[in-house]
């Protein structure tokens, strides 16, 4: 099959040409809504919050009700590795990425990389390309961003060490609880309690089977999740100037780094790992680390340099020119997946 055919076959793919436009056309929609003051600085903030509190969390936690195989099984284990591996090797590049910058500047250039958005922007793109396999994949692989971020990300702005206020933090994030709960119910469902619906047995957490009532309140929940944060992100880009953004050497550096570099470094490795049967995953688990790699900066990560007086304008500036160019590369990135797909080289 040719380059064109492929092509082809992805543009005339409605479901991610949906998506593509979805996401591009409702983040130009929260810029319009926020530049004319239909929605305030305070309303983004309130939507960030439902997003963060009620929406993804109930999204994670229904992508893991679903019947569990060894193949989904083991595709979840290696995305876990994968997951620990990738930064400790995003920590240790980005020293020699960052070489010549020194203090300060390099110390948040760093931590800006390793941690991208992969809550807030990547997962809603997963869920409306890749669905509830995607989403329960996005998960599982944001454990381990979760540790990190909230360890070495924290260690490295604050310059200290790390403090039980920020442990707490960790382990009662609405999004972590209510992974951990729904990946306990996906890996035990065999071992756990038994309710007959119909002719088959399902563990009684099952709630898509045994308690709909409860399940359907998540599906519409979940389902807010993208055009809200889509809505939200073009909210923020309305509250940064652009020309300043665009200006900045360094910012471009730092965006190309964490939009381009990143995710085709996970891309090469993954290859490699899967080819030699070391780590072998999935095209599904391929994109879901490819996208959620290729997001812009994390909202935490930048919170903690503005915190902590660590190079507010560079972050402020990066995080607004990573945006723009993840909203401008996402769909270039999902094509390039599609092409990879179309050559057979993951199952």
């Amino acid at each position: 099959m040719s380059l064109g055919e492929i092509l082809q076959g992805i543009l005339s793919n409605d479901k991610i040409t949906g998506a593509i436009a979805s996401s591009i056309l409702i983040i130009l929609f929260g810029y319009y809504l926020r530049k004319r003051e239909v929605l305030t600085k305070e309303t983004s903030k309130m939507l960030s919050t439902v997003i963060l509190s009620v929406s993804l969390p109930a999204l994670a936690f229904k992508a893991f009700m679903q019947d569990i195989n060894q193949e989904s099984l083991a595709q979840g284990i290696n995305l876990l590795i994968w997951g620990f591996a990738i930064y400790i090797i995003l920590i240790l590049i980005t020293k020699i990425i960052y070489v010549k910058y020194e203090g300060d500047k390099q110390s948040v250039l760093r931590v800006l990389t390793v941690f991208g958005s992969t809550t807030f922007f990547g997962i809603p793109i997963i869920a409306a390309v890749y669905g509830t396999e995607g989403v329960m994949y996005a998960s599982i692989f944001n454990i381990a961003y979760r540790v990190f971020l909230y360890s070495y990300g924290y260690v490295k702005m604050a310059g200290l060490k790390m403090d039980k206020e920020n442990v707490k933090k960790m382990i009662l994030n609405p999004i972590v609880l209510a992974t951990f709960f729904g990946m306990f119910i996906w890996v035990f469902q065999g071992s756990l309690p038994q309710v007959i619906v119909g002719d088959k047995a399902y563990a009684f957490l099952r709630l898509d089977k045994t308690a709909y009532w409860l399940y359907k309140p998540m599906t519409y929940l979940g389902a807010l999740c993208s055009p809200l944060a889509w809505i939200s992100i073009g909210a923020k880009l309305a509250d940064i100037s652009l020309k300043e953004a665009f200006t900045s050497v360094d910012s471009w550096f730092y965006s190309l780094v964490k939009v381009i570099f990143v995710p085709l470094v996970n891309i090469v490795a993954l290859y490699l790992l899967t080819v030699s049967g070391i780590l072998p995953i999935s095209f599904v688990a391929l994109a879901t680390v490819v996208i959620m790699m290729a997001t812009p900066t994390a909202t935490v990560a930048a919170a903690y340099a503005i915190k902590f007086d660590r190079e507010a304008l560079l972050t402020s500036n990066g995080s607004l020119l990573s945006t723009v160019l993840c909203v401008v590369c996402m769909p270039f990135w999902i094509i390039v997946l599609e092409v990879i797909k179309s050559l057979n080289i993951f199952a």
